[in-house]
């Protein structure tokens, strides 16, 4: 709502039935919310699953810890910042950025800055850009394709669990998936994730193991799985 149409809305609305829909409003929200959080299953991980797990201070410090010069990719670019520090730090053979950009947050001009911003690498073949939906491009690529992904989409349950099981597939044999948002949601935008209950689910289902997990004070962690038994 624009702030002239506020203006409107106040001027000509009675304050009692201002509140009475907002809180309305609010109620079917919370309704909403409450519906998801019951959606999303439950998996408690057991000690095998944190057997080899490793606290690092930030993400970057998890690029560090990712294999390099590897084939990568990341899922959810928006504007590219973390695809330039993967370039940076892991240094992969080939980065395949994955992006729908069609939403009024994600949209049409970031796909434009990221074509422009890795010009260069798209030129010589380095970095390769997929315009769609994560469940629509993964299946695209040949199984064992990718030396570690990094997921950075949707963050609801639903989504990454489509997203871990594909990418599970898609990985190398011993190869890593690893994702940001580690978190049960963003509680300053009252939006509920599903990271934590999808990526403890595929462990438990798929016997893997997280590996890394970052603690940054902010709390949009990051985590990265392999399956149990892998070498290191």
């Amino acid at each position: 709502m624009s702030r002239a149409s506020g203006a409107v809305l106040r001027a000509c609305v009675p304050p009692s039935i201002r509140r009475r829909a907002w809180s309305y409003i609010r109620g079917v929200e919370q309704e909403r919310r409450t519906a998801e959080s019951r959606a999303i299953p439950y998996c408690e991980l057991e000690p095998k699953h944190l057997r080899h797990a490793v606290l690092l201070a930030n993400r970057e410090e998890l690029l560090k810890a990712l294999p390099k010069g590897g084939v990568v990719a990341e899922v959810g670019v928006d504007e590219g910042d973390f695809s330039a520090r993967i370039l940076a730090v892991a240094n992969p053979a080939k980065l395949h950025l994955i992006d729908v950009w069609d939403s009024g947050r994600y949209h049409e001009g970031k796909a434009r800055k990221v074509a422009e911003r890795f010009a260069s690498e798209l030129a010589r073949g380095a970095v390769v850009i997929h315009r769609g939906y994560s469940t629509d491009v993964l299946p695209q690529f040949a199984d064992g394709t990718f030396d570690w992904l990094y997921i950075d989409s949707d963050h609801g349950y639903k989504v990454t669990a489509q997203e871990l099981a594909l990418a599970r597939t898609k990985v190398k044999a011993g190869g890593l998936i690893a994702g940001h948002d580690y978190v049960t949601g963003n509680f300053v935008k009252a939006v509920r994730y599903g990271v934590v209950e999808a990526v403890h689910e595929f462990c438990v289902q798929h016997d893997w193991e997280i590996l890394f997990l970052t603690n940054e004070t902010h709390q949009h962690r990051s985590f990265a799985v392999r399956e149990i038994g892998a070498a290191s």
